[in-house]
């Protein structure tokens, strides 16, 4: 029979109690710790070694060379950027030393997290606050240190408002603090999907909904409620994870469409910035301006020519990667000459005036260090330029002083219509490619998901394209034959196509348990039986594993058959299949 033959992948099974780089043994201290952080490190500066790693907490927290490294050279602003006083911007690395199998569950935040809120499987994120004063009892004159947090979670908000709690406090009383300040955080609830969660730290207690893949756009915030009981009343934040958009691409405005585009194209761009504080979050919101589709190409909201990867991102030998890097530093326009597209910005202008856009200029343009701001590109854009849009924000907005938070919502709200525009088409021709329900028999393997073909896919838009939901006009097909070949089509498909999976074989189980077992079984052999019994249990085994989309009920009944199968049989093999 080859009847569950269709049930999901082993599960790979990891040596009892392996350690790799950054995994603390199961039994260790700090589990709920690591549901938020992997660790907090702290960064001098150092005479003799320059940026020097002074602290890693918790202490049995391990990092390879190459990791401790670059958080040291990313945790500083380059030396020409003079950063005076306190400032937060983050990074993002890659995680060497191997894959980790951590010993507290991800996937059960991961199945109910949007995509883009997923912890990351291969890259650490580290939230900075970095403070450079005079100070004459030191050798050069400045006291210069930073505070990290090293975490898999993109919750920038959240973790830059920790941030600013611990670090102005650490900076005047030093280890001590940082110690209770982990206890503090080591009694947190896990991160919950839907959930609105109390966090207390040093006095005060934050407040953070996180973010459920079934929201509706509007309910990321957290509900107010349950005040009375808790004192001191909480913090609220609006969000874990979204930025000021408004603010981030004030004076990009003019080219937003184009640079949705550029990021929905996976094209390499280097973002130059006066500060890794603006390059982190122009990085950010280029990266967030595509949800709810997940940014599936690499990206570095702050990148120095220090960096492991400065090579492999510069050289002239092959194409661009398909990455978005945030620098500082000039010398970057020389060696990435070559790459298509290049943003650069300057200072921010004061509130109340006008922003002067930057202009698109040809990449010829692009020969001097001291390059004027703008965006550096021979690329045009496939769709035109909402310019109702572009006048509500820029000249009704900002002369009638609208709150920065009304603009940001104005503009994340088109964005995310301009991505849904173009991801709901795909989404209905995906879901035509699902076998039909009565397609799916229980003794017989589950039929296959359709293969996608582009070419039906873009007849099928002349009658069921974006044009039904969005006002833009432009070469949409144009677009979408480019998106084909980014890595954004690829990471969209091979979810869907997971979920698809998933989805089918939740339906053969029902399938299974929804048949009469016992007919079967009348007129077939013990072999078969007993074949039965191990697909069943390892069907069920997949089920509860990978969290399909099934009901309590239906597990139930297919243990309740597996137990019935195995009643039926000599006592010979009910000692095998159920050993004591």
């Amino acid at each position: 029979m080859d009847a569950l033959s269709g049930a999901g992948p082993r599960r790979a099974r990891g040596r009892p109690g392996a350690r790799s780089s950054g995994v603390r043994a199961p039994a260790a201290p700090w589990a709920r710790f690591s549901a938020w952080l992997e660790c907090v490190c702290v960064v001098t500066f150092d005479l003799e070694l320059g940026q020097a790693l002074e602290l890693v907490y918790p202490s049995d927290f391990r990092l390879t060379d190459k990791e401790k490294s670059s958080i040291c050279y990313l945790s500083f602003p380059d030396s020409h950027s003079g950063c005076l006083g306190d400032t937060q911007f983050s990074f993002r690395i890659r995680q060497c030393g191997g894959q980790r199998s951590p010993w507290h569950d991800d996937r059960h935040y991961d199945t109910g997290a949007p995509v883009s809120l997923q912890r990351e499987p291969a890259h650490y994120f580290g939230y900075v606050y970095f403070r450079q004063v005079k100070d004459s009892s030191v050798k050069r004159g400045y006291f210069q240190k930073s505070l990290v947090l090293v975490s898999r979670l993109p919750f920038v908000r959240l973790f830059q408002a920790l941030l600013s709690l611990i670090a102005p406090e650490y900076f005047d009383k030093l280890a001590p603090c940082l110690e209770a300040v982990c206890n503090e955080i080591d009694q947190w609830p896990a991160p919950m999907p839907g959930q609105t969660l109390n966090l207390p730290v040093m006095g005060v207690i934050l407040q953070v909904r996180i973010p459920s893949r079934v929201d509706k756009p509007e309910s990321s915030a957290p509900k107010q409620c349950g005040h009375e009981n808790l004192l001191p009343a909480p913090v609220v934040l609006s969000s874990v994870h979204e930025l000021d958009l408004f603010r981030c691409f004030q004076p990009v405005l003019a080219h937003v469409q184009t640079l949705w585009e550029l990021m929905l194209l996976g094209e390499p761009l280097v973002v130059l910035a006066p500060s890794p504080a603006m390059s982190s979050e122009m990085v950010l919101a280029l990266t967030r301006c595509l949800h709810p589709l997940k940014f599936c190409c690499d990206y570095r909201p702050y990148f120095t020519i220090h960096d492991s990867e400065f090579r492999e991102f510069t050289t002239r030998t092959q194409a661009p990667p398909n990455v978005v890097l945030g620098v500082t530093n000039p010398f970057f326009i020389k060696m990435l000459q070559h790459w298509p597209h290049i943003l650069r910005v300057g200072e921010p202008r004061m509130s109340g005036d006008l922003p002067k856009q930057v202009k698109l200029k040809k990449p010829s343009r692009l020969k001097t260090l001291d390059t004027k701001p703008g965006l550096y590109t021979a690329y045009t854009a496939h769709l035109h330029r909402d310019k109702a849009l572009l006048k509500r924000l820029l000249k009704q907005g900002l002369q009638k002083k609208r709150p920065s938070d009304m603009q940001t919502a104005l503009l994340r709200r088109h964005l995310l219509e301009l991505t849904q525009s173009f991801i709901i088409p795909l989404e209905h021709y995906m879901t035509s490619l699902m076998p039909l329900q009565k397609s799916i028999m229980p003794w017989k393997t589950p039929p296959q998901i359709r293969p996608f073909r582009q070419d039906d896919f873009l007849c099928s838009l002349e009658h069921a394209g974006p044009q039904l939901t969005c006002i833009l006009k432009g070469d949409w097909l144009g677009l979408y034959r480019r998106f084909f070949k980014s890595p954004h089509f690829d990471g969209w498909y091979r979810q869907r196509h997971k979920e698809m999976v998933q989805k089918l074989e939740a339906l053969h189980l029902e399938a299974i348990c929804e048949a009469n077992i016992e007919a079967w079984m009348k007129d077939k052999s013990e072999v078969e039986i007993v074949d039965l019994v191990l697909k069943l249990r390892e069907k069920l085994v997949w089920a509860q594993g990978h969290q399909l989309p099934v009901k309590e009920a239906t597990l139930q009944r297919a243990q309740l058959y597996i137990e019935t199968i195995i009643g039926s049989l000599p006592k010979d093999l009910q000692a095998v299949l159920c050993p004591p």
